[in-house]
């Protein structure tokens, strides 16, 4: 198996990921999550793996946006948007983003980091829940994108929201 190397994401990132990890809509979700990283809101997370991305999460350093999470868990950041390639999956690229999410969260002196679940997402919930992340409270995550013909959806997805202590 090639090393994983995880690493934030740069500008020049962006034509990479767009082309091995496409998202719907436009602008892309990356260049998105790129943004909230250079206003300091965030930190884009990519996994690279045999030179080419593979996988990535966004730390959300202000928390889950959802206003359930808000109120039971204020201040907790959210590792956000993991996702991994599906022919890469199950090779612990996954377990390396958390692990590298839950040291950039210590070095930051939080004490917790939290990620969401989907219900429609059993494996996603096992790999946390083998991690150490347990659950805190049930939220709908809702979120919208453009299409390529340009029309805006709406999405609502039940979620549940998980927190591990950090030691």
């Amino acid at each position: 198996m090639d090393r994983t190397e995880i690493t934030p994401c740069r500008a020049e990132d962006l034509p990479l990921l767009g082309r091995h990890l496409p998202t719907p809509g436009a602008p892309s979700r990356h260049a998105d999550r790129f943004a909230r990283q250079e206003a300091g809101h965030g930190t884009y997370l990519i996994a690279w793996h045999g030179g080419l991305p593979a996988g990535n999460g966004q730390i959300r350093w202000d928390g889950c946006a959802a206003p359930e999470v808000q109120a039971a868990l204020a201040g907790c950041p959210e590792l956000n948007g993991l996702d991994v390639r599906e022919d890469l999956r199950g090779q612990g690229i996954g377990t390396a983003l958390i692990r590298a999410a839950e040291e950039l969260a210590r070095e930051r002196g939080r004490t917790h980091l939290g990620l969401g679940v989907g219900d429609d997402n059993p494996r996603a919930a096992a790999l946390y829940a083998r991690l150490g992340y347990g659950p805190v409270t049930a939220y709908t995550d809702r979120y919208a994108y453009t299409d390529e013909a340009g029309l805006r959806h709406d999405c609502a997805d039940p979620c549940t929201f998980l927190v591990r202590r950090l030691a």
